[in-house]
Order: C-alpha cells, then sequence, then structure tokens
C-alpha cells in the first residue's frame, strides 16, 4: 500500500509541475537581476554641448527613488546606474562596455543621442542586452527586423518632419523655407522627412539650408546666410544651445520668418528663455509631451501628482522644464516593463515585455499612448502640434500620427 501511495503521490506532483505556468512561475535572472535588485544601467550627457538633456537622467532617478522607496518592483530595489558621456559617442561607447561587461546591468535605459546610440547599437545587439527607450527619434533605433535588441520611445523624427511639412502646405502653400540642421545623423533623418512630405515642391520652396557641427561656437554666420535667402519660414533643426542661438539671432537681425521648432530643443527653461521669450513668441512644435504650465492641466489629479514627485524626490529641477516630464514619463515606462516582467528577469524577457507594452502616461497628451509589438519598436507614434504664445505653448488641433 506504502509503495502505491508513493507512486500515486510522485504521478501527482509530476502532473501539477507539468501543468501550464509552473515554469514560469520559477525565478530566472540573467546579469543585473537578483531576489532583491534590478540593475539599470543610463547614459547620459551630464557635460558637453548637450548638458541641458541632463536634468532627464536625473529626473528619471528620481523617480526611481520614489518607486523604490514606496517598496520596488515586486519587492526588487531598481539600482540605475547613471553616468556620464558629454555627448561624445566614443564614450558612449566606453560608458557601455563598462555598465554591460563590469557593472553587469540587465539593461540599458534610454541612452540620449543619435550619433551616440548609433555608436552603441550594433555592440547591445551583439551581446543582446536590451538598449531600451533610447533618447533619440532616429527612424533608425524602431527596426525591430534589423535591431531586435533595440527600441525607441519617442515618434521618429521623420514622421514629426513630415508632420511640419504638412501643416506649411496647408496653412502657407507658398512658403519660401530655410533650414538650419545640425550636420550628424540626427539631422538628416528629420530633414528626409521634410523633403519627403514636401513631394514635388520641395525644389520651389526650399531656398536655402545651412548645417552646424555640434563642436562649433556659434551658428551666427549660417543664420545670417539664411536670412538672406528671402525665406519667411525657418526649420529650426538643432539641438538646445543651438536651437536658442538660432531663435535669438534670428531676431537681432530682423528676420521674421514663422518658425519650426524641433520637438528636440521645445523646452521653455533651457532654449526658449535664453533664446527670449519675445523672440521665441509664436514659434511652432511638436510634443507627445504636457506641458506643466498648460491651463487645461491645472487642478488636475496627474499634474499634481507630477508636483508633488518633483517637490519629493527632485526639489532642485524645475517642475515646468518638459525634459523632467521627459525623464518622469520614460522612467515610468521602464518601470512598467519591469513589472511586467514578473519574477523571470532575464534579458530576453524584458525586450519581449518592452514589446508587448499597452499603456497610457499622466503627462502623455489625451489619446497619445504608448503601444508595442514583437514587429513594432516605436512606442508612441503620435504629436500634438503646438504654439509658444510668449509665456506658455498652446495645443494646435489635436494629436496626429505620420
Amino acid at each position: 500500500m506504502r509503495t502505491c501511495a508513493a507512486a500515486l503521490l510522485a504521478l501527482a506532483l509530476a502532473l501539477v509541475l507539468a501543468l501550464p505556468g509552473t515554469a514560469s512561475a520559477q525565478k530566472r535572472y540573467d546579469p543585473g537581476a537578483s531576489d532583491t535588485e534590478v540593475r539599470i544601467g543610463h547614459i547620459g550627457p551630464y557635460s558637453g554641448p548637450a548638458s541641458a538633456y541632463g536634468t532627464i537622467g536625473k529626473a528619471a532617478s528620481a523617480y526611481i527613488a520614489k518607486v523604490n522607496a514606496e517598496g520596488g518592483v515586486h519587492g526588487r530595489r531598481i539600482v540605475l546606474l547613471s553616468v556620464d558621456d558629454g555627448y561624445n559617442p566614443a564614450k558612449t561607447v566606453e560608458q557601455a562596455r563598462k555598465l554591460v561587461e563590469q557593472d553587469e546591468v540587465l539593461a540599458l535605459f534610454a541612452p540620449l543621442g543619435t550619433a551616440q546610440n548609433l555608436a552603441i547599437q550594433r555592440y547591445m545587439n551583439t551581446k543582446k542586452v536590451p538598449q531600451l527607450f533610447v533618447g533619440t527619434g532616429a527612424t533608425r533605433f524602431g527596426d525591430a527586423k534589423a535591431f531586435p535588441w533595440t527600441m525607441g520611445w519617442q515618434p521618429t523624427y521623420q514622421d514629426e518632419a513630415r508632420i511640419y511639412a504638412r501643416h506649411i502646405l496647408a496653412t502657407r502653400p507658398q512658403a519660401k523655407v530655410a533650414v538650419l540642421l545640425q550636420n550628424d545623423d540626427f539631422g538628416k533623418d528629420y530633414l528626409k522627412g521634410f523633403v519627403d512630405a514636401l513631394g514635388d515642391k520641395a525644389a520651389s520652396m526650399l531656398v536655402a539650408q545651412a548645417s552646424y557641427e555640434v563642436t562649433d561656437a556659434t551658428i551666427d554666420s549660417q543664420l545670417i546666410a539664411l536670412k538672406a535667402s528671402g525665406a519667411d519660414v525657418f526649420f529650426n533643426i538643432a539641438t538646445p544651445r543651438f536651437a536658442a542661438q538660432a531663435i535669438r539671432k534670428a531676431a537681432e537681425t530682423g528676420w521674421r520668418p514663422v518658425q519650426y521648432l524641433a520637438s528636440v530643443s521645445i523646452f521653455v527653461q533651457a532654449v526658449l528663455k535664453p533664446a527670449g521669450l519675445d523672440n521665441a513668441t509664436g514659434v511652432i512644435s511638436a510634443s507627445f509631451i504636457r506641458d506643466p504650465d498648460d491651463a487645461a492641466l491645472q487642478g488636475t489629479r496627474e499634474l499634481a501628482e507630477y508636483r508633488a514627485f518633483m517637490q519629493q524626490y527632485y526639489p532642485q529641477g524645475e517642475p515646468s522644464d518638459f525634459l523632467n516630464v521627459l525623464g518622469y514619463s520614460q522612467a515610468q515606462t521602464l518601470v512598467q516593463t519591469i513589472r511586467q516582467a514578473g519574477d523571470e528577469l532575464t534579458r530576453e524577457n524584458l525586450m519581449r515585455q518592452a514589446a508587448s507594452l499597452s499603456m497610457t502616461l499622466p503627462m502623455l497628451y489625451p489619446g497619445i499612448e504608448v503601444k508595442t509589438g514583437m514587429d513594432d519598436h516605436r512606442p508612441i507614434q503620435q504629436v500634438q502640434l503646438v504654439r509658444f504664445n510668449g509665456t506658455r505653448y498652446e495645443p494646435l488641433g489635436k494629436p496626429v500620427g505620420r
């Protein structure tokens, strides 16, 4: 009888272990994960020509601190190792290798910059380490087939530029357009989308084009040349320091075109104030993130929670700065991805969960969601056109997609 009972018990146990979900309930870890913590790497420009973006990493780190104070994710503390690359691609490579090979992070989160992410993309995919929610809208970072371990976050630069082009065609079909662009993949990606959307009219509408290097001291000579073209529309494809210089220089020379500003430099604190708010009045840009000073947002639970977060976890940060809202929102996306991964904290599963997102974020415009798929590594695909009124941005119509 004992032998028979033992056999039945063994059979029952085998059946339980064979049930669907039993194996998945077992904890599985890759480097960077354990019962107590999840190590994630972040690379940003805390120094150098794009240091204005450094606050993104600080806001993201602050949000992770908030999550940890509230118990972490499934009882695990998130350790965000945030390091500086000075906006130098060579330094980005150095930092990525250190984070992956020495610090053994589970994934890289929101490394910033087009050239910077390009410099590490093949390395990350060869090592099969997630390069998640990169801080650039360059089209190549949403190519799930070619780079399955890389995922974007924001709308692509080409899609955004197409939206500007369509707006110009609808509102100023006879416009003469001058373009300033950063001379790298970031600037060229924007320009391609813009020219493609203008179509046959590009040849007649684009009357001037000038580029700059990130190592340049100023872009004064480029602005003088663009003004001389007689353009009445100016597309400013520049990162914050140069975007501010361009807006200010245009005003100083008496050039008053309708200005379109790439969303990477939409920020009031980092760009428009240095440029002069009067000089920036009327600038048109695109955003998926809501302006904390938007009158329509005042009194909402979403804004109250964001401001309370900033006050407690990042008091030295400026709550009205779009960059801080960006870091806050990107970090929320990361936390949801880790939450979905449960106890299977492998790099493969983290990537699988990143490609299985369907969520809204409190500080994104209503109607804009974060949604991904195995063949869709572009989480946010809509933007809201906005115009600066001298104090804050005001929406133009409703969110639009590519």
